[in-house]
This record gives C-alpha cells, structure tokens and sequence, in this order.
C-alpha cells in the first residue's frame, strides 16, 4: 500500500467525529435577559427526529459554534417546512429557544439570508421565502434536503445532474493531459481498493469523493468546477437511488480505473463511456437516468 494510502486511511480512522450530543445548544447560556414567552411562537421542537440527528451531524463537519450549529437547525427547519412564511421569525423568540444572544441569531440570519432561505424587510421582518428562491446549489440546502421530507426528490435530481455533469467532465479531461492529477486519481483507486477489502466505508467514500472532486478539476473548465460541489453533495448523501458509487464492489473499482486508463491514454470517447457506466442505477432499484424523449 501507498504512503498516500496509508496516511488518507489513518487520518480517516483518527478524525474526530464532531458530534454534538443531545441538547447540545442547550448547554450554553443565554447571554441575555429570557424573553417572556409569547402566544402562537412556533413549535420550535416540532423538527423530526432524523432532522435534529443531521443538524447534530452537519455542525460538527461545516458549523462551527453556536453560530454553525444554529444555522443548521434554523435551515433544517425551513427545508422540512416546520417554519413557514406564514409568520415572521422573530429573533427574541429564537434566542430564547436556543439559549443563544440576539447576536448569535443576528449572523445566523444573515446566513440563512444569503442562501436564499429567509428575507428580512423594514416593517415585515424576517420571513421564509419560497423554494424558487432557495440557492438549491448551495451544499448545505442539498444536505437539508437530502434528509428531509424531500429527500426523493433531493437525490433524483443531484443524481441527474451528475448525469450530465460528470460524463462531459470526463470527456474533457481526457484531452489534458494532467499526469500530477492523474496519478493522484490513480492513487484514490488503490486506497478504495485497499479500504473495500478492509471493509473501511470511511476511508473508500474519502477517496471516491476525492477521485471525481480531481476529475473536475483536470477537465479545465472553470465553471463546471462551480458545480463540483453538487457531486461531492451527492457523493455524501446516503440512500435512495444507488449508482456504483454506492455499492462499493470489483465492478465499481473497475469503472475507476478505466476512467484512469482512458485519461491516460488521452482516449475521451473512452472515458465518457466509463463515467457513464459508472453512474448508471443498480437494476434492483429505481432507475434515475433520464430516458430520451421521444419526437
């Protein structure tokens, strides 16, 4: 095994995991007067259960702090509809039921305003906005949703966008000839080799999500690399509809390394056809290849 190998898996064994616990909010004070309670506040603990474990989850890998951690259980919230637009959220309320400052709730608003979620206006206050104003790319609202009531729906689209993503990606790396990035490519495949035999699912997604993250980056177009997020979103999110990303096996390893081969030998039909045969669904479940339309 590669030193690259070696020192990716022992990082991946070693890494904290950042989970808060339960009522973890609730362990810091509240650095103001409690606000009276008021009639019709929203029921702040309505949230499913799933949800509140994903909050806990995502604070600690992106959310760091009660700013992190309030962000995600407020767009958590949003996404799985347990806060509406029906009535304005009023930060005192907020910072009441978290145990947070008016601070703390202030910059977490900003947040959730500048990905679209929530909009604050003089003499309405700050209010959900609909989903056709969500930024649906942004990686947190994908994750939101993945774990949410539109969980199906989540992964349907981020794995048709791969679809369309990824196979061109391939396409025009092929024709750039990155030896540096393609034998970095070529390593993520020996460590998912080693870590599917050592039963080490951590370490093989790390190295999966590492491989198409490079892929991107050596097809050289500068705005597919916007989009690199949406493949690692959909590489992190579990569940659903399975392409041979999922189901780690010898015919998924495979898929890899003629994606390898073919970059190497500057072959683009090749490495297209790869990719393609990479992503598509397992038969057992429900296919989510867009089918051609028929004229």
């Amino acid at each position: 095994m590669s030193i690259l190998a070696h020192t990716m898996m022992t990082a991946a064994r070693s890494t904290d995991s950042g989970l808060a616990g339960p009522g973890e909010l609730d362990r810091y004070p509240f650095g103001e007067p409690p606000v009276a309670e008021r009639v019709g506040a929203p029921v702040w603990d309505s949230a499913e259960p799933e949800l509140g474990r994903v909050g806990r989850r995502a604070a600690g890998s992106r959310g760091r702090g009660l700013h992190g951690q309030l962000v995600q259980q407020l767009g958590q919230m949003i996404v799985s509809g347990d806060l509406g637009a029906d009535r304005p959220l009023v930060p005192e309320e907020i910072g009441q039921r978290f145990e947070v400052s008016r601070t703390v709730v202030r910059e977490s608003l900003r947040v959730l305003e500048a990905k679209g979620l929530v909009s604050a206006r003089p003499n309405v206050g700050t209010r959900v906005r609909p989903v056709s104003d969500w930024n649906l790319l942004d990686p947190d609202i994908i994750e939101w949703r993945a774990f949410g009531p539109q969980r199906d729906d989540q992964r349907r689209e981020l794995n048709e966008l791969r679809w369309t993503i990824e196979p061109l990606a391939a396409r025009l790396a092929a024709g750039h000839g990155r030896a540096d990035i393609q034998q970095r490519m070529s390593d993520m495949v020996e460590i998912m080799a080693h870590a599917m035999g050592q039963g080490d699912a951590l370490t093989y997604s790390r190295a999966d999500a590492e491989f198409h993250s490079l892929l991107i980056q050596v097809a050289g177009n500068r705005m597919l690399e916007h989009l690199s997020g949406i493949v690692s979103s959909a590489l992190q999110v579990s569940g659903g509809p399975a392409t041979g990303c999922d189901r780690p096996n010898d015919a998924s390893l495979g898929h890899h390394g003629r994606i390898v081969d073919a970059l190497a030998a500057g072959d683009a039909t090749a490495a297209e056809t790869a990719m393609r045969q990479l992503l598509i669904v397992h038969p057992e479940v429900e296919r989510v290849v867009p089918a051609p339309r028929e004229h």
